[in-house]
C-alpha cells in the first residue's frame, strides 16, 4: 500500500458557513497567506517523512478550500515536495479547457521528472451553475474531455477535434508528459455507470469520504467489469481517502479531536475540524440541528462508529495500523489518501509524522 497526504488548503480564519457561494465579507488576505504557508509546510514535511503522494483538488467559492486551480498550487509543489508524488485528484475537466489540461499536466510532469499522478473528476453542481453550464450534460462532457486529454498526450502530429462539446482547429502540445505514454489516470467510481466507464478505458478510480463498505462493494463492480474487458486492476488502482488523526496514546488522539470540536468555527491553530464534518454531512449524519449534531460526532461511541464504517481513523499509531489492514481487507485498496482530521499546530505536525515515519513503512508491506 502506499501513503498519500491530501490538505485542502483551507482558509484559517472565520468564514459565514451554510451558504455557497461564501461571501468573502470576513475574508482577510494575511489569514489566507499563511493559509498556504501552512499547506506549503505540511506538504514538505509528508515529503520528508515518507510520504509517497501528496495530492491536491480543485474546489471553488469555498473557505473549505483555497485551490480553485490544482495546477497552479501543484507548480508550487514542485519547489517543494522534491520525492513523492503529486497526485491532482483532481481537475474537474468539464468546466475546464481539457488542451489547456493536458498541457499544465504535461508541464507538471516535466517540472517533477515524472511525478505526476492525474486525477479527472466531474465536478459538483454548484460548480456547473457558476460556471453556466448544464448540469445533466457532465458526464458526456467528461467522458469527451478525457478522450481529447489521452489523445492530445500521445499524438505526435497536429490534428483537429470536433467533438460535441470541444472543437479545436489544430493541437500539438508542447511539453509532452515525461511518462510515457501518459501519467496515471484516476476518476471517482461512486457510481456504477463511472466504475463501468473506468473498467472499459483501463483507469484507476478513488472514493472520498465515504463508508468502507460502500467503498468495497463499488470496488468489486469496478474489479468485475475490468475482468469483463480482459484486465485485472492492480491495488494501487484504487485510492481511499479517508480522515485521520493520530498520536501517540488513544486516549491523546481523542482527546485532540474533542479539542478541535470545542474551538472555534474556523479552521486556525487548535480549531474546528471540518474534514471529520465532510466525511459525515456526505453519509447524510446531520439533521436538522447541525450545531447539535456536531457535538455528537465526537463522541466517543459516535467514533467509534465511524471508525467501524471507515470513516476515520483515530488513535495511537497502532490503533490506526490496525483500523488501515482493515481497511485494506475490506475496499482491498492499494493508496489511502489521508486528510488531516485536525489543525492544531504541532500535534498536527507529529501526526504527520508519525503517519510518515512509522505508518507508511508498515503499508508497503501489505
Amino acid at each position: 500500500m502506499k501513503a498519500a497526504l491530501f490538505c485542502t488548503s483551507r482558509y484559517m480564519g472565520p468564514a459565514k458557513e451554510g451558504v455557497w457561494p461564501v461571501p468573502t465579507n470576513d475574508y482577510e488576505t494575511a489569514i489566507a497567506e499563511h493559509s498556504y504557508k501552512t499547506t506549503l509546510d505540511q506538504f514538505r514535511l509528508a515529503d520528508e517523512v515518507g510520504f509517497d503522494w501528496v495530492t491536491v483538488a480543485e474546489h471553488h467559492f469555498a473557505p473549505f478550500s483555497l485551490t480553485p486551480n490544482p495546477m497552479v498550487f501543484a507548480g508550487a509543489l514542485t519547489q517543494v515536495v522534491k520525492r513523492a508524488k503529486i497526485a491532482l485528484l483532481g481537475a474537474s475537466i468539464p468546466i475546464l479547457n481539457p488542451i489547456r489540461v493536458a498541457e499544465e499536466m504535461a508541464m507538471l510532469d516535466t517540472l517533477t521528472g515524472g511525478r505526476i499522478i492525474a486525477g479527472m473528476l466531474r465536478g459538483t453542481g454548484n460548480e456547473y451553475v457558476t460556471y453556466n453550464l448544464n448540469p445533466a450534460e457532465s458526464r458526456a462532457r467528461f467522458e469527451e474531455a478525457l478522450e481529447l486529454i489521452r489523445y492530445a498526450w500521445t499524438q505526435r502530429q497536429p490534428f483537429a477535434w470536433q467533438g460535441r462539446f470541444f472543437q479545436y482547429r489544430s493541437i500539438c502540445i508542447w511539453p509532452r508528459p515525461v511518462q510515457d505514454p501518459m501519467p496515471p489516470i484516476y476518476m471517482s467510481a461512486s457510481s456504477p455507470e463511472s466504475g463501468e466507464f473506468a473498467a472499459r478505458n483501463k483507469l484507476g478510480i478513488g472514493f472520498a469520504f465515504t463508508s468502507s463498505p460502500q467503498a468495497a462493494g463499488a470496488a468489486e463492480h469496478y474489479r468485475q467489469q475490468a475482468r469483463v474487458n480482459g484486465w485485472d486492476p492492480h491495488p494501487d488502482q484504487i485510492i481511499f481517502r479517508i480522515a485521520v488523526h493520530v498520536a501517540d496514546t488513544d486516549e491523546q488522539a481523542h482527546e485532540d479531536l474533542e479539542e478541535a470540536a470545542r474551538g472555534p468555527r474556523h479552521l486556525g491553530v487548535s480549531t474546528a475540524n471540518r474534514a471529520v464534518e465532510s466525511v459525515v454531512a456526505d453519509t447524510g449524519y446531520y439533521g436538522r440541528d447541525r450545531e447539535a449534531q456536531r457535538g455528537r460526532l465526537f463522541a466517543r461511541g459516535d467514533l467509534r462508529q465511524r471508525v467501524a464504517q471507515g470513516q476515520i481513523l483515530i488513535g495511537s499509531v497502532e490503533s490506526v495500523w490496525q483500523q488501515i489492514v482493515e481497511l485494506k481487507k475490506l475496499v482491498g485498496c492499494g493508496v489511502v489518501d489521508f486528510t488531516l482530521a485536525t489543525q492544531l499546530g504541532e500535534r498536527t505536525s507529529h501526526a504527520i509524522e508519525l503517519l510518515g515515519e512509522k505508518i507508511a513503512p508498515r503499508m508497503k508491506e501489505i
